[in-house]
């Protein structure tokens, strides 16, 4: 499996048979100025955990260009159908389901969040619950990304049910859970392999470092993936 962060939430994942972007913010991202039409190259699969405008904007874009496979919640497929993206490309779901996205599954999965899309002169758009993605591909560990959350017990109950190896993990404080209680959910709550944490850095009101978040992982075993924007990693 290879990872390309583009800052903030925003991921490519790349297996076999498919090319993955998670919360693809490539549009207005102060992390990312390399623009859009790279990271969509080859897209195959568009994954959004909730439809705040640092994790959907750029979706538009890439889903038109692409011709991709959208996967999110109903809200947010409609509401990006009506924003232009072909309604025969969406593939929605909710809290508790699983969806066949043809090279892999992906499980929505609880998050403790909030998600709408903000307009102009302060308006919002609700689209709907927030949420995690836990994707299981045939030949390639379980990588779970948690979308925006806070630490909660039943992530617990997440790792019963689909023992993720990768996790994605939202560090920044103020809007997630800060590094300190994120390295406690990894320790706490999963068997993962590798973590990678993101949702850092982007503005000045968050944490801009992983510092935190790498010094509470120590010692427990589990390796941490700092990503350096635009750089792939293999995992």
């Amino acid at each position: 499996m290879k990872l390309t962060w583009y800052g903030h939430s925003a991921f490519r994942v790349e297996i076999k048979d498919a090319t993955i972007l998670i919360d693809p913010y490539l549009v207005g991202n102060p992390s990312w100025t390399g623009g859009w039409e790279g990271p969509a190259e080859g897209v195959t699969h568009v994954l959004l955990t909730h439809g705040h405008n640092d994790h959907v904007s750029g979706a538009v874009e890439v889903l038109k260009k692409s011709g991709a496979m959208l996967v999110a919640n109903f809200e947010i497929c409609m509401y990006l159908v009506g924003q232009g993206v072909g309604g025969d490309k969406i593939n929605p779901g909710n809290i508790g389901g699983t969806v066949d996205c043809g090279p892999f599954t992906t499980t929505f999965v609880q998050a403790l969040h909030s998600s709408s899309f903000g307009g102009e002169g302060g308006t919002n758009t609700y689209l709907g619950n927030p949420g995690g993605l836990v994707l299981h591909f045939p030949e390639d560990k379980t990588l779970y990304h948690m979308g925006d959350t806070d630490i909660f017990s039943d992530m617990g109950l997440i790792n019963e049910l689909h023992e993720p190896k990768i996790g994605i993990v939202p560090i920044g404080d103020r809007f997630t859970m800060g590094g300190a209680v994120a390295a406690l959910a990894c320790r706490r709550f999963f068997g993962f392999d590798t973590v990678v944490p993101c949702h850092f850095g982007t503005f000045s009101m968050i944490d801009q470092t992983a510092d935190k978040f790498v010094a509470g992982m120590e010692g427990s075993g589990v390796k941490v993936a700092l990503p350096k924007i635009g750089k792939a990693i293999t995992l």
